[in-house]
């Protein structure tokens, strides 16, 4: 015996005490799923048979079980449950999570239950306590549907209980195998017409009847129609529309949701009382005009439809009044109710009619809401919602969405079919696409990327980012990316160097490679905007772009901002990216155009103290040694320390030069972010950089080229040219490079692979680790590399998910999810100089 239970369920289990209620939850479910009360008595008594220890058991047990419920998990309970007190309880628990309840009755005969306690050591009470559960079971088992069970199972004998097999069925909405494409058609009201004509617009080809009418519609490219609901009502040919979309549904080229009108007409065609108004007049008089068989196909089609369906593995939803994310793939009437009708504010307008709540605007879901519903003049996002309801039979449009394009298709009414009790103007307040909240950023956050599936941020870390972005960042609206951390490669255990190209190129093993200059300045983030009329369409800022740090800050002020965006803007190839905006990844010298403060503070204080010092301390120990005083090798150590004193002076001395403005400012691109739509990361970086070569060539005094070599790690030869090359780079006063699998993105498995690991020179790395880091080579050797490339993996992974919602027009605060993460990540304590 099969018995079907829907997925995200609470199943109740009912039976005597040695009914087997434990065993068959052993056999069916998983330990995880099952909460039994002996279990819980036990935790809160240390005796699974203390019924004194009940009331405080079934809390925790519940507690339990609400959690589960709230994570979507199918939760079992094994208790007796024969009392309609307990059971009301676990209903009450259901409806609050919006979970279907599922009663199994396990009625054995009375001995059977008797005979099977007396075997059990641990039960010792009598006859009559399982007599009374027999009883009060059979008392209630015609009762259980009435109390709200939506699907009730009774197993009469030990062979029912034996043969039984539990299949857990998707729930009616869930529709996540199904991927699209589709086009969401909004709310059509009986304009057939107008269907017609939009669905010739989307490409499909109409089926018609003998008598010429639309039958049934199909996309040659296999695309699906799905419509969000309020087919009927108020308009000039509602049995016109639902001919021709349950010919669609049927035919499986489109799916429907239920839409209040279509409720409502259900209950006037089964002769319910309805107080007839809305156009639903209109729609019974049309329909009067049909054939029976016609009016109970319609019938049959609006009982079928459900509130709400979950598509493309979850990252779409359809409902008619929209649906917050906690309501998604649920199933309760209260679920059902917001999807057909939403929520009001318990007020009216002045027109008489109830205040829509504008869930929208509080939405931080993660799937694109479509809906309809609530009549606007203009489809908008509003966060990661749309509503598709443009008035069509109110003299407006019939509008849909391309998904996952998500491109709008409209076509303008043939004319008002119905007068609206009040004009379409979007309500102000509900739009508010680049609103911000605290509780977007603050707290512990665990944010998916599909790069590296979840990634935590430890509320300290967030409360650190937003003191940043508050008291220095650039306008948050700018702030779509921050770069990853970068780490070195593994450590020379070799000679006179800390790194070394050969560590870099067997790290990422048979990859081929592409060694990068690296250029000793400062990350920069470089969003440039077409024209001034971009920004504000699309970042919803006036201006013309930003550039900023990698911790979010400006370079510059206003007005040398927009004279060195004046100057990227001129050489990007606009045409041939078809973007008006575009994300450049770079590194802007010299050194102390943004790190002048740090270079005086910390780096020329030390070479300052050490050239005021050490002379005159070589002085005093060679007059020491002249008059036979035994400082030989503290003279030499402190000669070696000048000479390393000195070296640390050129290093620094040499990334640095006078700017006056962009006066010697100078631009090194190595990287295309993103463009509108469009992401690069799956362009090779030779690609890359041969687009920031014509940046050079079209303005070489702004752009500096970045000089690149491909390694072939498993040809020795190759890694030989590879190594001189950085040698040559090092030598000639270069920071050092670059190693980077070549063609950029790669993922082994489930395994992010680094984007690049930096092979910094022997005399660079004496800015790093201080003037005499030589002398302490093998301390330093002991540096831990571990959870400095654990956090440059995280926040790649970060940098690529919000690169990813931002060519997809996601909200800013979903784009901002995952670069506040990064700002939070870079507090974590991890040694800086690595």
């Amino acid at each position: 015996m099969d018995l079907a239970i829907p997925d995200m369920a609470l199943v109740v289990l009912v039976g005597a005490s040695g009914s087997g209620k434990s065993t068959f939850a052993r056999k069916h479910f998983a330990p995880t799923q099952v909460l039994s009360s002996d279990f819980f008595r036990g935790l809160v008594s240390d005796d699974e048979n203390s019924q004194d220890a009940s009331a405080e058991a079934f809390d925790a047990l519940h507690y339990i079980a609400g959690k589960r419920l709230r994570a979507g998990l199918v939760t079992v309970v094994d208790a007796t449950n024969t009392q309609r007190g307990p059971r009301a309880d676990l209903l009450r628990l259901a409806k609050e999570h919006d979970v279907l309840p599922v009663a199994i009755v396990l009625d054995l005969p009375e001995s059977v239950c008797v005979r099977r306690n007396a075997e059990r050591p641990d039960r010792d009470f009598g006859a009559h306590v399982v007599r009374r559960h027999v009883d009060e079971l059979r008392r209630s088992v015609r009762s259980l549907t009435k109390e709200g069970f939506r699907r009730v199972h009774v197993l009469r004998g030990e062979s029912e209980v034996d043969e039984a097999r539990i299949v857990v069925e998707p729930l009616r909405n869930d529709l996540r195998g199904e991927t699209g494409p589709f086009d969401v058609i909004g709310d059509v009201h009986g304009c057939r017409a107008e269907l017609e004509e939009l669905l010739g617009e989307l490409g499909y080809t109409l089926d018609r009847d003998a008598q010429g009418r639309a039958v049934g519609a199909a996309h040659p490219q296999g695309r699906r129609a799905v419509f969000v609901g309020d087919l009927v009502d108020r308009g000039p040919d509602t049995p016109g529309v639902l001919r021709l979309a349950m010919g669609m549904v049927e035919a499986g080229t489109a799916l429907a949701v239920s839409g209040n009108h279509e409720h409502k007409l259900l209950k006037a065609l089964r002769g319910k009382q309805v107080t007839v108004r809305h156009g639903l007049a209109e729609s019974l008089e049309q329909l009067g005009r049909e054939e029976p068989e016609f009016v109970t196909r319609v019938e049959r089609f609006c009982d079928q439809l459900i509130g709400h369906y979950v598509l493309d593995g979850g990252a779409l939803v359809v409902a008619h009044a929209g649906l917050p994310e906690h309501y998604h793939m649920r199933a309760s009437g209260r679920v059902r109710s917001f999807a057909l009708y939403g929520d009001t504010t318990g007020e009216t307008d002045e027109y008489g009619l109830p205040v829509r709540y504008p869930w929208a605007r509080d939405y931080r879901g993660r799937a694109m809401v479509l809906y309809g519903h609530t009549p606007v003049p203009e489809a908008e996002w509003i966060n990661s919602t749309m509503c598709l309801d443009t008035g069509c039979v109110f003299g407006g449009k019939l509008t849909a969405l391309r998904y996952p394009e998500r491109e709008l298709v409209s076509v303008a009414a043939h004319e008002v079919w119905y007068e609206p009790v009040r004009p379409l103007v979007a309500p102000v307040a509900e739009r508010e696409p680049t609103a911000l909240a605290l509780d977007d950023v603050l707290g512990r956050r665990v944010v998916q990327t599909w790069a590296q599936d979840a990634v935590t941020v430890r509320g300290e870390r967030s409360a650190a980012a937003l003191e940043v972005m508050s008291r220095f960042a650039v306008d948050p609206r700018w702030l779509v990316y921050l770069p990853p951390t970068m780490a070195p490669a593994e450590t020379h255990r070799e000679g006179e160097y800390l790194e070394h190209p050969r560590e870099a190129f067997a790290g990422y093993g048979a990859l081929p490679v592409l060694c990068e200059e690296k250029h000793m300045g400062s990350r920069a983030v470089v969003l440039v905007t077409r024209s001034e009329s971009v920004a504000p369409r699309r970042f919803a800022i006036e201006g013309d772009g930003a550039v900023y740090t990698r911790t979010g800050r400006p370079f510059f002020d206003e007005e040398t901002t927009s004279v060195l965006l004046g100057r990227v803007r001129s050489t990007i190839p606009w045409e041939e990216l078809d973007t008006d905006w575009v994300l450049l990844d770079a590194e802007l010298l010299p050194w102390n155009a943004k790190a002048k403060e740090l270079i005086t503070g910390q780096f020329a204080a030390v070479a300052a103290a050490a050239h005021a010092a050490l002379p005159a301390a070589l002085s005093a120990l060679r007059s020491a040694a002249d008059r036979g005083v035994g400082v030989a090798d503290l003279l030499s150590r402190t000669e070696i320390r000048l000479t390393n004193a000195g070296s640390f002076r050129d290093v620094y001395r040499r990334y640095c030069w006078p700017t006056t403005g962009l006066d010697g400012v100078r631009l090194a691109p190595f990287q295309l972010l993103a463009t509108e739509g469009r992401t690069y990361h799956d362009r090779p970086h030779t690609w890359h950089l041969e687009i920031a070569d014509r940046l050079h060539a079209a303005d070489p005094d702004l752009f500096t080229r970045t000089r690149r070599l491909a390694v072939d790690p498993t040809d020795p030869g190759s890694v030989a040219e590879g190594v001189a090359w950085w040698e040559s780079l090092t030598a000639a006063g270069g920071e050092g490079m670059v190693v980077k699998p070549a063609a950029n993105f790669v993922r082994t498995g489930r395994k992010l692979t680094l984007p690049g690991l930096k092979v910094r020179g022997r005399d660079y790395l004496r800015v790093v680790y201080g003037p005499d880091y030589t002398t302490n080579l093998d301390r330093l050797r002991d540096r831990k590399l571990g959870p400095k490339r654990s956090l440059a993996l995280r926040e790649y992974a970060l940098g690529l998910e919000a690169l990813d919602r931002l060519v997809k027009a996601e909200p800013l605060w979903r784009v901002h999810e995952a670069v506040f993460a990064v700002l939070a990540l870079e507090s974590e304590p991890i040694d800086p100089r690595l």
